[in-house]
């Protein structure tokens, strides 16, 4: 019979650094208050904690391994460890790395093994919210008892593991990636806040409309943070009319959310990521989106000419010869956005964009020249035949060097055949798109009068 899922603290658990989950102080901010205490209550992260996904089977068990948990704020990772807080069998120990330090650390871990020395199976988890902020060295100390399981770790961190985290801790955690909870889930919890007697705003009398707490939700991007942080300033900012009613309004909620916030670091996943999707849409002829990416980037606070760098190889990577104009294009609007600078750059920068979405593409340059690397580094290496050797310097002639070499401008067309290199291979396979077309028509008449 499957156990019951999360509904009692059993004594045996204990908390650490910061107040306990279930003592919540009536001055709290709301997100805290509001924050669930059982599985049932957690919203959103299905692919999670959906009945038979992992994590779920693995906490209704209550066998919990050393695991990270990563993902945008606002999305229940923490919450997360307070409700196992709540119902581990386990000893729990918790601690904040923003605050923490290495002494504080090595007290928990020691204290750990000293009771597993005494009784085998006690465990102990040890949860560690922005375990980004531990460094290498306070993640090392980590590792010994990780290794041989004198703790459980759960690390719940904003940034992507794969660039925060140890690779050798990484190695012996579980990883659980947690999303933007969606617009539903995040009105759902808005909804709740209002409605909640104990720890929300049952008590007081609010007349909302539909288009207010939508418009929280989608500047809020999928954190319920930030949405109840700005349902919590407009319910105790606005004055209440003769009767005690409290209107939260559009107009209230505009003004409770000032600008949204989009997350996005700059040298993580979630700048490769945005990065990856803005040359995918270009490469895949997507002006609309290529400008979605490109104006995700700007409002994040991109840097712009990271942005124009990366049209500049684009233009040659994937677009080439099938307009040469592209490359032109790109290195002029890098040039202009150094002149103009922002804001007004990133008009240049949709000009420039739109126009390599919307070109002909082609790879064939690019592939020519990982074709030749590949060759030069694996094959061997040709020697520059006699004839084409540089012969300007003195005693060039007395070594033949030069010799025989054809000046195609001195025959008709201003072609004539002759080897360039001992084996010639085909690197260069011009596409049927743009003009690279014509090349590939000029290339195979040229064709006709080779030997080789």
């Amino acid at each position: 019979m499957e156990k019951e899922l999360f509904t009692t603290k059993p004594s045996s658990s204990t908390t650490k650094s910061d107040e306990p989950p279930q003592s919540k102080s009536p001055y709290a901010p709301l997100a805290v208050r509001m924050r669930p205490t059982t599985l049932q209550k957690l919203v959103g992260q299905k692919h999670l904690l959906g009945k038979g996904k992992l994590l779920q089977r693995i906490m209704c068990a209550d066998r919990l391994q050393s695991a990270i948990l990563f993902g945008p704020s606002g999305t229940g990772k923490t919450t997360l460890g307070y409700i196992i807080a709540q119902v581990t069998q386990s000893r729990f120990e918790q601690l904040n790395a923003v605050k923490s330090n290495a002494s504080e650390l090595r007290k928990v871990l020691d204290k750990a093994k000293q009771l597993r020395k005494i009784n085998p199976a006690t465990k102990t988890i040890l949860f560690v919210d922005e375990f980004h902020r531990f460094n290498k060295a306070q993640q090392d100390i980590l590792m010994p008892d990780v290794e041989q399981g004198d703790i459980i770790l759960l690390g719940a961190t904003t940034h992507n593991p794969s660039f925060s985290v140890n690779g050798p801790l990484l190695s012996r955690s579980l990883i659980f990636e947690f999303k933007p909870l969606d617009n539903d889930d995040v009105l759902t919890i808005l909804k709740e806040a209002i409605h909640d007697t104990h720890n929300g705003f049952g008590n007081l009398k609010i007349d909302y409309t539909d288009d207010a707490l939508r418009h929280i939700v989608k500047q809020a991007s999928g954190d319920a943070r930030r949405a109840l942080n700005a349902l919590e300033i407009g319910v105790l900012t606005t004055e209440s009319a003769d009767d005690g009613t409290i209107y939260f309004n559009k107009t209230v909620a505009e003004e409770c959310v000032q600008k949204k916030i989009v997350y996005y670091d700059h040298d993580e996943d979630y700048h490769y990521d945005t990065i990856s999707a803005f040359i995918k849409s270009m490469r895949g002829s997507d002006p609309d989106a290529s400008i979605y990416w490109l104006a995700k980037m700007l409002y994040a606070g991109e840097e712009p000419l990271f942005i124009a760098r990366r049209i500049v190889i684009f233009a040659s990577e994937d677009i080439s010869n099938a307009d040469p104009h592209a490359l032109l294009m790109a290195t002029s609007a890098l040039q202009a956005l150094e002149f103009v600078g922002m804001p007004e750059g990133r008009i240049i920068l949709a000009h420039a964009v739109t126009y390599m979405a919307a070109a002909p593409k082609s790879n064939a340059s690019y592939m020519a020249i990982e074709e030749a690397l590949s060759d030069v580094e694996h094959e061997t290496v040709e020697e520059v035949p006699t004839h084409l050797r540089d012969k300007s310097y003195p005693n060039a002639k007395r070594l033949e060097r030069g010799e025989g070499y054809k000046y195609p401008h001195n025959f008709d067309g201003g072609y004539v055949v002759q080897k360039y290199t001992q084996n010639h291979k085909n690197y260069y396979k011009p596409s049927d798109r743009g003009y690279e077309k014509t090349i590939k028509q000029r290339l195979e008449n040229l064709k006709k009068y080779r030997t080789d």
